[in-house]
């Protein structure tokens, strides 16, 4: 049963080559084509491929619902991936999968966190010094030094109160 039952869409949704290199990878070795004896891999039967892709698209929107059923029991709109989690506990191999994918996202991340980009520029400074000067270009400008972005309302605000404290007030009174 769906929370909500939706229209589903005509035709075909994954693509004929990801659902044909998916079933060679499950143990399909192709079908024989008609006027010869050797069997292609590449090669499976339309209906095959029709079928494969509906069971995996009422798989998908199955999962999806039943996950989002798990998350209205808890009190939430969004769902989680720990709701998917719930929903696939029943099937060990699947859900070991998607824990290793969860693992090795993670482990990704980490190692992108490890990574000192900061280091990686303060090196090549040098270059872009000695590139600069060629270009006729000041050193300072390379560092980033000069009036850019980088100066918004707090620096107007700054200077202001550095001209009131420095008699800011008789230069305009003055003028």
């Amino acid at each position: 049963m769906e929370p909500r039952a939706r229209p589903r869409q005509k035709g075909q949704l994954f693509s004929t080559s990801d659902l044909t290199e998916l079933l060679f990878a499950f143990g399909s070795n192709g079908t024989a084509l008609p006027n010869s004896r050797e069997i292609d891999p590449a090669i499976q039967l339309p209906v095959t491929v029709a079928v494969l892709d509906e069971i995996l698209t009422d798989f998908i929107i199955e999962t999806c619902h039943q996950a989002a059923l798990c998350a209205s029991y808890s009190r939430r709109a969004k769902i989680k991936v720990d709701d998917f989690k719930w929903v696939l506990r029943k099937n060990e191999k699947l859900l070991g999968r998607v824990l290793e994918q969860l693992w090795k996202e993670k482990a990704m991340k980490n190692e992108r966190k490890v990574v000192d980009f900061d280091s990686v520029g303060k090196e090549n400074v040098g270059d872009l010094e000695g590139l600069a000067e060629v270009g006729g270009a000041q050193s300072d400008m390379v560092e980033g030094k000069g009036k850019g972005r980088g100066r918004g309302k707090k620096g107007i605000k700054k200077k202001r109160k550095a001209d009131d404290e420095a008699g800011g007030d008789a230069k305009r009174v003055a003028s």
